[in-house]
């Protein structure tokens, strides 16, 4: 989140985010655009479709929200986290809420506090993959 006395960026077009945490950049800047009464369950549903997109359209993109058979790295990065339970068959979102509920915190900013923190440790170490997909191309005017 923008600290105190720093300006907010622009929104950007879909066609210049170069992967999911450009997408979940997006969400964080506008979160009610985005995500229907800021549920988690809803993020998780767009966050499962945009992965399924990937599989359809052959996409090599890393991700780390799931993948057919595996949570994915980052739920089994929350698993590891204080106030979060071992494993859970309901899911990263319903547990984050949870959490954000014994804390009295919205459940989006806790999400977005544990994806920075799993960045931070996981994601950032490993070497950054350029998505292999390229925007469509624009029609061009004649003269």
């Amino acid at each position: 989140m923008a600290e105190a006395g720093e300006a907010k960026r622009a929104p950007r077009q879909l066609s210049e985010l170069p992967d999911v945490y450009g997408l979940l950049e997006e969400v964080r800047l506008r979160p009610s655009m985005w995500v229907r009464d800021r549920s988690l369950q809803h993020l998780n549903s767009m966050l499962t479709g945009y992965r399924v997109a990937l599989g359809i359209y052959a996409i090599d993109e890393p991700y780390d929200f799931w993948n057919p058979g595996s949570q994915g790295p980052f739920t089994e990065w929350l698993w590891t986290q204080p106030d979060m339970p071992n494993s859970s068959a309901l899911g990263w979102a319903t547990e984050i809420e949870r959490a954000a509920e014994r804390a009295n915190r919205p459940a989006l900013d806790v999400f977005f506090d544990l994806l920075d923190q799993f960045r931070a440790q996981a994601h950032e170490a490993r070497p950054q993959a350029k998505p292999t997909h390229q925007a469509p191309e624009q029609p061009h005017a004649t003269d």
